[in-house]
């Protein structure tokens, strides 16, 4: 019975799963926090690590690693491998004004954003690390005189994982090359000139692997002795690893056709896709998966924190507020809620806010408020989902993951809004089970990952109600905008 781990190494914490190679049945776990902010000390996530797999009873027994990490964020390595400063995470909005001057460069407008989108799939964003590096030669100019290299968090660990063996091992995937700003989906290869072009000189980046090859083998001592050591030598190997996204769409076994919505305090609508998306308008980022697909995705800021504020308004805990939201009717009798309470992504109204239409005397119940809340988030998912679509996605079923998907509410109002079958894994770590079983797929070889079973998956499936999104749409084109100052 091969055992295999897999590592989720978020923005909050490391989880670590270690779960039987062949049938995913897991075996022993293990966590541990992050510090908060959004600038931190890669030397954090290692110590995390070390306890998270200590946690899950070390590594030892297993036959194969891989890392799943937080994408975007930019750690810069100088020539002996030293990290030159604290990584800059993908929610660190300081690099925002380098991402308007990359589109204004690239010709501004609708012309920068369509460059930026058939050169790498997406429009930069503040999240990307090409603004990173752009607001680092910028502002700290001693710092960017010194980088030799610059990887992702999942690059790094799986680095650190293998012994730090030097610059020239540095090693990632498609998926998480794909969010960096700098490497093509559609072509597969770097665009180091747009590198260059954010940073001002090149600079070495990691080797892009293909889903199952080998990153290398976990140094016997880099986990240390006792229980976090591996106690394996060379045999143990290191899987490419992957982008949060990539990992988690894996971990829930998505495939073509399967659009993944994750509930959690913000939202992340992404499909399993054949082709690459090239979206100018920025809404899509067409990224790779970690199968050698695509992963088109759309993030919302508002999602399982629309919940919470609805039941912090009623007075209600979450269990009470899924309740009233079952309910009252489909639609909530016109009562519509907007959720843009922290602006929103998608669409891009950093100024939004939040709104309430259609108040009347009878819909001015605690049940009409909890549905349109519940409906509210959904909708704004949906817009997600159709931007999607409009890109050339299949959608032929929902997996609903993440917190959110845990209300009995959001379960079954969810395929009256998408209007397709809604299906709901049962709650687990994906993006750590995603890196494990492209571990199985490293140490068991073959043409595909193997097929874990996904547990007791619950199925939901009623017709689609089309006014509940028409008149969430009227109303969300009338939502206002902060006034700044």
């Amino acid at each position: 019975m091969p055992l295999v781990a897999g590592i989720d190494s978020s923005t909050q914490s490391c989880k670590v799963v270690v779960r039987d190679a062949e049938t995913g049945a897991l075996v022993r776990q293990g966590r541990a926090p992050h510090p908060e902010g959004t600038e931190v000390d890669p030397d954090a996530w290692w110590a995390a690590l070390r306890a998270a797999v200590a946690g899950a009873g070390g590594l030892a027994d297993v036959a194969a690693v891989a890392v799943g990490g937080q994408q975007h964020g930019m750690v810069c390595l100088d020539e002996a491998g030293q990290v030159v400063r604290p990584a800059l995470l993908w929610n660190d909005t300081r690099s925002a004004d380098a991402a308007r001057e990359l589109i204004e460069e690239a010709g501004g407008g609708e012309a920068g954003r369509r460059f930026w989108a058939d050169a790498t799939g997406a429009v930069p964003v503040a999240s990307f690390t090409a603004t990173k590096l752009r607001w680092l030669a910028r502002h700290e100019p001693a710092n960017a005189d010194r980088v030799a290299a610059v990887c992702l968090p999942h690059d790094w660990l799986t680095w650190r994982l293998a012994g730090a063996p030097g610059l020239a091992a540095l090693r990632t995937d498609r998926g998480d090359a794909s969010g960096t700003g700098y490497w093509s989906p559609r072509t597969g290869e770097y665009r180091l000139d747009l590198l260059e072009r954010a940073f001002g000189r090149r600079l070495r980046v990691p080797v892009v692997l293909g889903p199952a090859e080998v990153a290398g083998h976990l140094d016997p001592v880099a986990l240390g002795g006792g229980p976090g050591g591996s106690g394996a030598g060379d045999r143990v190997l290191l899987g490419p690893g992957t982008g949060d996204n990539a990992a988690a769409a894996l971990g829930a076994g998505a495939g073509p056709g399967d659009v993944v919505v994750s509930i959690g305090t913000s939202g992340t609508v992404f499909a399993v896709a054949d082709s690459p998306a090239a979206d100018p308008t920025g809404a899509v980022a067409g990224f790779a998966d970690a199968t050698g697909r695509f992963l088109p995705l759309v993030c919302t800021l508002n999602a399982a924190r629309v919940l919470d504020a609805a039941a912090t308004l009623l007075g209600v805990d979450l269990t009470r507020l899924s309740e009233l939201a079952l309910a009252a009717p489909p639609g909530a009798d016109g009562l519509v809620m907007v959720p843009y309470l922290e602006g929103e992504r998608t669409p891009d109204r950093p100024t939004a806010t939040g709104a309430l239409h259609g108040l009347t005397l009878g819909t001015s119940t605690p049940a009409h408020l909890a549905r349109a809340a519940v409906e509210g988030m959904l909708c704004a998912l949906a817009d997600g989902l159709d931007a999607l679509t409009a890109q050339g996605a299949r959608a032929d079923r929902i997996i609903l993951v993440g917190g959110g998907a845990r209300s009995a509410a959001v379960r079954r109002i969810a395929p009256q809004v998408f209007g397709r079958p809604v299906v709901v894994p049962p709650p687990g770590e994906y993006v750590a089970d995603g890196a494990a079983r492209q571990a199985a797929w490293v140490a068991l070889g073959g043409a595909a990952p193997p097929t874990w079973s996904p547990g007791d998956t619950e199925e939901y499936a009623s017709p689609g109600v089309p006014a509940i999104r028409e008149r969430y749409a009227l109303a969300r084109d009338r939502v206002v905008d902060r006034v700044r100052g």
